[in-house]
């Protein structure tokens, strides 16, 4: 890490980042793998040992750094009674020592790694029971493995977070779900070998998990900024950011430990505006404003600032300069991309000539191991302008394989396309050969040597950046060009479904209608009598679309349904597994419920994305 900075970067000799990510260090995992019950690995911290050695051709230094702080594995000690266990997920998972047990704070992806962290916290520790339970926000790392903490059928454990929580985890980790999860394999590197030529970590943190998934509620929502809370004994001050990092998300400060949590707001990296898995596009403006507030609202309360992702900051002063600092990198990002974008240029072409500042620029914690300034500028652009750039050309383009085929016949043909292609990567311009190559593959899925020709110059395009979700995502191109699509992603999400509302669960299904096959079909109405509610929901399918309502019993509707369905929430669930009718009240033509199942369609989990 002594060489000197390429690029422009800060300081390889300032070793201020190794000596926080290292202090307070309790214990490591040994050996630092999660395993199933059935003895497949979920996690394996392990195998990123070639990251103590120095860096090689095939990655950019800076990213290379950033990988060997985030694979650092074990408990540590922020203050006294403050703990993370860190690098046993993509996210850290925190515990903070009440009067009668512990306060667990995001408790990591999958039940499995989030069990093992607790263990290994009491190993040190003792056995405190978990007292409290805090999501600090609506993403999937953040509350995945809740059932691996709380105690089996306890209810008695309060569970806080953000207003809006359990809507946007289920409108991003559900609805979206599938998509997300197959774009997520190329962010994440989830099939690429962990070695110095593949996988290095996603510059957030290492990896994912591939555990059991599950979504448990929360019973006490955070409503407004300046309201606190006791939890065993621990009192918490809370600040709302929504619109930052999430939909839904919180810092909050601990006075009696002087330590404030940053969620996933302020972490060692640029973080992303739109994550490149796909997501609702954040807000820079609010973002920098909640950061903003942060400094003013905290004052001198604390000493130490602890986050979901990464590793501590200490001491009040630089403290605040993170804060500061991350506060103008987002307001910069937003407001000269406003600034040009009002002068007439357009995503791409503002994110070409946008540069931060010198002095954000040479901070580490505002490199772009996540986020990067490219797509974030053009994540900004798509907020306010969405994706037409005011071009009558780009307003009805050709779909990708159409518009191949064309280029490649305007170009005279595969082999000179190929032949130009290969120029431009031998003259050093890999990102026009990218583009020349993906036409020639989009117009002939079967030519292998273009093909080859593509990886190739995915893996160059890898090993230089800079950015964690970039190489892994030009190093999955390589690999799915090469081997095909594969297996998908094994994490179980199953688990999540339990905490859907019923009109969560309809919207579910409704999304997955074949409209253009049930837009043949008569009118369907279906009611659902959920006995433990004590609503009526009614389900209508017409013109394609499924929509529904929530009634109360009361209030019976004008029109008869066709099927009614009497049941407790349990049997609903059972039922949408594919369990079937079997002990549930019904009155009406069962057919329907046939009928209406015939439309949901199944996902596809392993589409194509480097090939049409």
């Amino acid at each position: 890490m002594d060489a000197a900075p390429p690029d422009g970067l800060p300081p390889f000799e300032d070793r201020t980042d190794i000596e926080n990510a290292d202090r307070g260090f309790v214990a490591a995992l040994s050996p630092g793998v999660v395993s199933a019950e059935d003895g497949r690995v979920l996690w394996d911290g392990d195998a990123y040992g070639f990251l103590a050695e120095a860096c090689p051709g095939t990655a950019h230094p800076s990213l290379w750094r950033q990988s060997q702080l985030c694979a650092r594995q074990g408990l540590y000690e922020v203050v006294e009674g403050v703990y993370q266990v860190r690098g046993l997920d993509l996210s850290n998972m925190t515990l903070i020592e009440g009067r009668d047990g512990v306060l667990v704070i995001d408790p990591l992806i999958s039940a499995e790694c989030a069990a093992a962290a607790l263990a290994l916290y009491r190993h040190h520790r003792g056995q405190r029971p978990v007292t409290g339970l805090i999501y600090t926000h609506s993403h999937v790392d953040h509350f995945g493995g809740a059932p691996g903490v709380l105690p089996r059928d306890d209810a008695t454990v309060p569970i806080l977070a953000p207003a809006g929580f359990l809507d946007h985890a289920v409108s991003e980790n559900v609805f979206a779900g599938p998509a997300m999860a197959r774009r997520a394999d190329f962010v994440f590197g989830t099939r690429l070998t962990k070695a110095p030529d593949g996988h290095i970590g996603s510059g957030l943190g290492m990896a994912r998990s591939t555990g059991t998934v599950g979504l448990v509620p929360p019973t006490v929502d955070i409503t407004h900024t300046g309201q606190t809370e006791t939890v065993d004994g621990i009192r918490i001050l809370f600040q709302l950011t929504p619109g930052a990092e999430a939909p839904a998300e919180m810092n909050f400060l601990l006075p009696e430990q002087r330590a404030l949590c940053l969620a996933e707001n302020v972490t060692h990296t640029l973080h992303n505006i739109l994550t490149l898995r796909g997501a609702l596009v954040r807000d820079a403006h609010a973002w920098s404003r909640h950061l903003g507030e942060a400094v003013d609202l905290f004052g001198d309360a604390y000493d130490v600032a602890f986050a979901s992702h990464h590793w501590p900051t200490w001491g009040h002063d630089n403290v605040v300069r993170l804060l500061v600092e991350q506060r103008d990198l987002y307001a910069y990002l937003h407001d000269q991309t406003l600034r040009l974008l009002n002068s007439g240029l357009t995503g791409p072409e503002i994110a070409e000539e946008l540069r931060l500042p010198p002095a954000l620029e040479r901070a580490w914690h505002a490199r772009g191991y996540y986020g990067s300034l490219n797509h974030n500028v053009k994540a900004v652009y798509q907020r306010y302008m969405g994706w037409y750039d005011g071009n009558p050309a780009h307003l009805w383009e050709h779909p990708p394989r159409a518009l191949a085929e064309r280029y490649v016949e305007v170009a005279g043909g595969p082999e000179a396309m190929l032949a130009t292609a290969r120029r431009y990567a031998d003259a050093g311009d890999p990102r026009f050969a990218a583009t020349l190559l993906n036409h020639l593959v989009f117009a002939d899925p079967d030519d292998e040597e273009a093909k080859e020709a593509l990886a190739g110059v995915y893996e160059r395009l890898g090993y230089g950046a800079e950015n964690g979700p970039w190489r892994n995502i030009y190093l999955t191109g390589a690999l799915e060009l090469r081997k095909g699509a594969g297996a998908h992603d094994p994490t179980d999400t199953s688990g999540m479904t339990s905490a859907l509302t019923v009109s969560m669960l309809l919207d579910s299904i409704a999304i997955r209608i074949d409209g253009p096959r049930a837009a043949r079909e008569p009118r369907i109405i279906i009611d659902l009598v959920l006995i433990d509610e004590q609503r009526r929901h009614r389900i209508n399918l017409e013109h394609g679309a499924l929509t529904h309502r929530s009634l109360p019993l009361h209030r019976a509707p004008k029109q008869h349904a066709g099927l009614t369905l009497t049941l407790t929430r349990a049997e609903l669930l059972g039922l949408l597994a594919g369990k079937g009718l079997a002990g549930i009240e019904t009155e009406g033509d069962r057919g329907l419920l046939k009928r209406l199942f015939s439309y949901v369609t199944q996902p596809d989990r392993g589409f194509a994305i480097v090939t049409p």
